[in-house]
């Protein structure tokens, strides 16, 4: 079993949840705000979650060749899991 690295976000800000390449595996909204969550591989947009999402475990398992990022708007409550590659 892989173990993920858990990365929490509770404020509005821009987080380098890692800066080589990784793996996002998923983003566990537990709190929305009225703002967006936009996850980004260096300048390339993965997802962008409105302010409207529904609270709840979304998937990727998504090749994050640069970097991986999250840019939230508001104070929403997420919960990033990562890896490295290897």
């Amino acid at each position: 079993m892989t173990n993920f690295i858990p990365t929490y976000i509770s404020t509005a800000t821009t987080t380098i949840v890692s800066s080589r390449p990784s793996v996002l595996h998923s983003i566990v909204v537990t709190e929305t705000a009225a703002g967006t969550i936009t996850i980004r591989d260096g300048v390339r947009d993965i997802a962008v979650f409105r302010a409207s999402i529904v609270e709840g475990t979304y998937l990727f398992d998504a090749l994050c060749e640069t970097n991986l990022t999250v840019i939230t708007t508001a104070a929403s409550r997420i919960t990033v899991n990562w890896r490295p590659t290897v």
